[in-house]
């Protein structure tokens, strides 16, 4: 991959993924917020202004390190936490469960919002689908409309990719990820204790889950229902581009 491959694949994904992740943590916040947790407001974190968000490591270093290693194959970053204090929470139990599901519901609203301009797009001008791929033609490029379309149509598939991702792997039911504080919220008291106790060893299984692949869990069944959701939102094959 060559520098100027990097700098366009940058340029394409940054935004997306930052958005991504932002509004998958400000939509915790605002939930607790409004079920009786002001921590996050108090601590300014109710923003779209992404510097509260940023978190070096996790949001600049890691994907970039990837992005770069892996040839673009495979990217994953984080943002800084939004602090949620469930015990501010009205019913902590089950307003757990609105606060953990408000993420990845909030990142499926935008991919399905993405997926709609995306498809308006190429409704109003389905020629430029032909122009997604590499080398499919520097023709488009000499039109001043094709010029600013076709990186949108990009960042829109991008945009897609990357809140499917966040809204499918964070519910995966393991916490400290989102699905795993659902599945606290809903499972009866004793199971309840039970399950949320594997939480200081939750990111080792989780990804122990994604680089050994057991039983298929990834290669069979996270893989091809994000490859799926993301062909159902934007009406087309995005790995082709």
């Amino acid at each position: 991959m060559n520098i100027d491959h990097i700098v366009q694949e940058i340029s394409i994904s940054a935004i997306p993924i930052l958005l991504a992740v932002i509004f998958h943590e400000v939509a915790h916040g605002w939930v607790a917020n409004k079920r009786g947790d002001p921590t996050a407001r108090l601590m300014g974190r109710l923003t779209l202004n992404p510097l509260p968000h940023i978190d070096p490591v996790g949001t600049v270093i890691i994907p970039i390190f990837l992005l770069i290693a892996t040839k673009g194959s495979f990217v994953f970053g984080y943002a800084k936490p939004v602090p949620v204090n469930f015990m501010n929470l009205r019913r902590p139990k089950e307003d757990m469960i609105l606060v953990a599901g408000a993420g990845p519901a909030t990142n499926l609203l935008l991919a399905i919002l993405c997926g709609f301009l995306f498809r308006m797009i190429l409704a109003i001008n389905p020629s430029l689908i032909l122009h997604l791929r590499p080398g499919g033609g520097p023709s488009a490029w000499s039109d001043p409309v094709a010029i600013i379309l076709i990186p949108i149509l990009l960042m829109l598939i991008e945009a897609v990719k990357w809140n499917v991702v966040l809204a499918i792997f964070n519910m995966i039911p393991i916490p400290p990820l989102d699905g795993g504080r659902v599945m606290v919220g809903l499972l009866p008291d004793r199971q309840s204790e039970a399950w949320s106790s594997i939480e200081p060893f939750g990111f080792f299984i989780i990804i122990a889950l994604v680089l050994l692949d057991p039983f298929g869990f990834w290669s069979q069944i996270i893989s091809p229902l994000i490859m799926n959701m993301m062909m159902w939102i934007l009406g087309i094959n995005p790995f082709f581009f």
